[in-house]
């Protein structure tokens, strides 16, 4: 009985200091910063489906230039 009441004691006292929302704040940061490189990812995605396409595109223009050029 004696060390359910000093577990509950020391788990207020912690708690009105501020250490048990430290868990919750590193734990928030950690999922903003998994989210940020998701995005990042998708960015990074999508600027190499750009870069594909302009290359695709000049290759075709390429290849009508010398179509017409015969």
């Amino acid at each position: 009985m004696g060390r359910t009441w000093v577990l509950l004691t020391l788990s207020v006292l912690l708690g009105g200091c501020g250490v048990a929302g430290t868990g919750t704040a590193a734990s928030s940061a950690a999922e903003s910063a998994a989210q940020q490189a998701a995005q990042a990812r998708d960015a990074q995605d999508e600027v190499r489906r750009q870069i594909d396409a302009a290359y695709s595109q000049a290759a075709e223009q390429r290849r009508a230039a010398e179509q017409d050029g015969r």
